[in-house]
């Protein structure tokens, strides 16, 4: 669901109590974009098993099992929900349901306050949706692969503008952020977050396997990037070649990886790349994802940033921090006073 990304901005990471915030950890999160995902009522009763059927209401609204099933995977990530252990399957619901139960509160707190042209602010996100997509077919294409309408899509995208009204009205003129707090949290962060270790400016040429592919499949595979090896050593331009021939995403951007440190890719690339000079190929790499050559073109020392490049950053995300756990105490004092009933 990479391309119907809602901007959930403050909304999203907003609701995510301590707990999911750790479950997410030890899942792949995706960017956990689907978060509000599509909680329109049902206008009939569907079968129990049927993805329309409410596995919870909320105030009478119901939150259904294709809402759940689309954020749980959200939170699992690119993986299959039913191939978790028992256990994190069963965190993982919870997680998603309390959120989607979250995001619903607030949805209705957040319609009792007065909003100027909702109804435009929802065409103009989903005109805005429409323009990442070459086509109209390939824009219902990517509703399909996530199960959605373009009525489901309006309607998270009228949850998620009411919601981010609800915080700017009420919570985020309270979160007011000091000078010294900002400061303060980078001298206690220098070293952990601000200051970066050796780093390097890579490409690569990937020649993908993809997973539980055969030996002979493989022996392909690496008998091609053998023969890439050769034509960069040879002199061929090592960018012009991986346009050509390599698998990888980064191909139109001539292999490069940008600069990368230490910890953020896989060990036999970070191995194998921060043993190069700059200017050096290595020679064939095997990792998860296919053969690798890869080329340093720079190597960058150890650098700390500077407060002043970073101080804003940091009042952001203390000032969300604040927000978050205002959000979190009002989410439960409406919990408190709503009728939630399981399904």
């Amino acid at each position: 669901m990479q391309r119907f990304s809602l901007s959930l901005n403050l909304s999203l990471t907003l609701l995510l109590k301590g707990d999911d915030m750790l479950l997410l950890n030890k899942m792949t999160r995706l960017a956990a974009a689907a978060s509000l995902l599509a909680l329109a009522a049902c206008a009939a009763e569907p079968a129990k098993n049927s993805p329309q059927a409410a596995v919870e209401k909320v105030n009478g609204a119901a939150i259904t099992r294709a809402d759940l099933d689309r954020t749980l995977k959200a939170l699992v990530g690119q993986g299959d929900p039913k191939q978790l252990p028992p256990d994190q399957l069963k965190k993982g619901t919870e997680a998603a349901l309390n959120q989607l139960t979250a995001a619903e509160l607030l949805y209705q707190a957040g319609m009792k306050l007065e909003m100027k042209d909702l109804d435009k602010q929802v065409t103009a996100r989903i005109v805005q949706s429409k323009y990442q997509y070459p086509s109209q077919a390939e824009f219902d294409k990517a509703l399909q692969s996530v199960g959605m309408t373009q009525k489901d899509l309006e309607e998270a995208a009228r949850k998620d503008i009411v919601i981010n009204n609800l915080i700017a009205q009420q919570f985020a003129g309270k979160a007011d952020v000091s000078e010294a707090e900002v400061r303060k949290y980078y001298e206690d962060n220098k070293l952990k977050q601000f200051t970066q270790g050796d780093r390097i400016k890579v490409s690569h040429i990937l020649i993908g396997v993809a997973k539980g592919a055969n030996a002979a499949v493989k022996q392909q595979a690496k008998d091609k990037a053998l023969a890439v090896l050769k034509r960069v050593k040879g002199g061929e331009p090592f960018a012009e070649v991986a346009k050509k021939e390599s698998t990888s995403p980064t191909k139109d951007q001539g292999g490069s990886l940008g600069v990368i440190g230490k910890e953020q890719t896989m060990p036999p690339f970070e191995k194998a790349a921060f043993a190069l000079k700059p200017g050096e190929i290595s020679d064939v790499v095997e990792t998860q994802l296919g053969y690798h050559v890869i080329k340093v073109e720079q190597k960058l020392p150890p650098a700390t940033e500077r407060y002043e490049d970073v101080k804003n950053t940091i009042a952001g995300n203390i000032k969300r921090e604040k927000i978050r756990q205002m959000l979190a105490s009002y989410v439960e004092e409406l919990r408190g006073k709503a009728k939630i009933e399981k399904v």
